[in-house]
């Protein structure tokens, strides 16, 4: 008797240690760090780096730092680069509405769905939502903060636009010097 009470106990206490277990994987977060404290968000993971060389319109090489992460369901992408001189930034809002142009033609329909205006301290930003084929939506934040530009993206199925990771994800971003 004192066995078959032991081993109800054990299978009464594994369902609590699973979601014990579940409940601690979510909370392990990771402070992404953009270069030179650029900014600093929340990634539910250690996300993989890379530099991206590029060049602006005129010719002039500058780089992409770029932090992604698949996490369950869920893509998370943090991007940063100093722009050139070159880039035309004395109108910041049309600079990220051609950012949204560029990305809009990898959209279902080729357009935006939702396109949020507003400043990120201090920071002209738009905040937008679109479909992507197949069933995702892609939720982009992008910012400029002097030449900064910062771009926050989070592809996720349809129904989990709005999860507490978005959430956390979006909410965190803080930006440096």
């Amino acid at each position: 008797r004192r066995a078959m009470t032991l081993s109800r106990r054990a299978f009464l206490a594994l369902p609590l240690a699973v979601a014990a277990s579940e409940l601690s994987a979510q909370t392990a977060w990771y402070a992404v760090r953009g270069p030179g404290n650029a900014f600093i968000v929340d990634m539910p993971g250690e996300p993989v780096y890379k530099v991206i060389d590029t060049q602006s319109p005129r010719g002039t090489a500058f780089a992409y730092h770029s932090y992604s992460l698949d996490y369950r369901r869920l893509s998370f992408v943090a991007q940063t680069a100093q722009l050139p001189a070159d880039v035309d930034l004395r109108q910041p809002r049309a600079y990220l509405q051609s950012v949204l142009d560029d990305r809009a033609q990898r959209l279902a329909g080729g357009k935006w769905t939702s396109v949020n205006w507003r400043d990120v301290q201090g920071a002209p930003a738009a905040d937008s939502i679109g479909s992507v084929q197949g069933g995702s939506v892609l939720r982009q934040l992008v910012l400029l903060k002097g030449r900064r530009y910062v771009s926050l993206a989070y592809l996720a199925p349809a129904d989990a636009l709005r999860t507490p990771e978005a959430d956390r994800f979006f909410g965190s971003l803080r930006l440096g010097a």
